[in-house]
């Protein structure tokens, strides 16, 4: 074979693995072009909350009213929850039912068992408070002005300017995850953490917050503590799910602290077996100061 014949031979070949290059990029180009050709039909997939209120599902188990009109002190409701967060309290001589959100799992057997619908279960999922004691309910007293301040924050102007950005490191107590699942979902585009100015990072030295989980267990008191002397001050401490608030269903046990402030300080509670994200986010608002209390 002649050498012109073999340089023919070359050119051909080099001319087809470039039109099969050419042809690849284009088929990229075409493929991002059909992304981004997408992306803007679907528009917009991030939640407008907080600045726009949005309802959670129909059967979403949230915030618990108890009437005391119709409560005839039966006391069925105390028997039948499983985390003892119902029990009666005496005040000013007289016997009132009192329920603990930071204990409620939200499994609605009180309102299912109460005979005379005295308990109603709402789908309020603002629920995170700075201060314990507003995560009680009392029948019989006027808790007004208490439901209003965590329940209708939105429609009264109650959002300041951003004071400065949150890095958060979760520390796992000795949860059963499900707490966890939430807080990915918090940085997925429909809820997008980040726009706040908030994200997550893997260790405690870089943390200005520490997002805890768990009851906690005493196989992890040690890490929660070591966690939180890591975490440079000035900090916060948030507890996440029921279980961190108070225990949960393992509260009372041989092997857990019955919730994490009593092992750490506690800036905010953040009760909910698990919180939905929105209630992760009215959490971590309120602990910038972010919401008017």
């Amino acid at each position: 074979m002649s050498f012109e014949l073999v340089s023919y031979f070359d050119i051909r070949i080099s001319n087809l693995v470039a039109a099969k290059g050419r042809a690849k990029h284009f088929v990229g180009e075409h493929k991002m072009f059909t992304k981004f050709q997408k992306s803007f039909q679907t528009g917009i997939a991030t939640s407008g909350y907080p600045w726009k209120k949005e309802p959670a599902p129909l059967h979403f188990r949230g915030r618990i009213e108890i009437d005391s009109e119709k409560c005839k002190a039966c006391n069925v409701c105390v028997e039948t929850c499983p985390t003892n967060a119902y029990t009666w309290i005496e005040e000013q001589g007289k016997r009132y039912l009192q329920l603990s959100h930071a204990k409620c799992v939200f499994c609605g057997m009180c309102e299912e068992v109460c005979p005379y619908k005295a308990i109603r279960i709402t789908n309020d999922f603002e629920l995170a408070a700075t201060n314990k004691e507003d995560l009680l309910v009392k029948a019989g007293f006027n808790t007004e002005e208490s439901v209003e301040t965590l329940g209708n924050k939105l429609k009264k102007n109650i959002f300041k300017m951003f004071r400065r950005s949150l890095h958060v490191r979760e520390i796992d107590a000795g949860s059963c995850n499900g707490c966890e699942w939430e807080v990915v979902a918090l940085l997925n585009p429909v809820h997008d953490l980040q726009r706040f100015g908030i994200d997550i990072v893997a260790s405690p030295r870089h943390a200005d917050c520490l997002l805890v989980t768990g009851p906690p267990t005493r196989n992890l008191e040690t890490a929660l503590i070591k966690g939180y002397h890591a975490t440079p001050e000035p900090k916060m401490v948030i507890a996440l799910g029921t279980c961190a608030c108070s225990g949960g269903i393992f509260s009372n046990s041989y092997a857990t602290k019955n919730g994490i402030d009593k092992v750490v300080p506690v800036d905010v509670y953040i009760p909910g077996c698990p919180p939905r994200p929105q209630a992760i986010i009215y959490g971590f608002l309120l602990a910038l100061e972010r919401v008017q209390k």
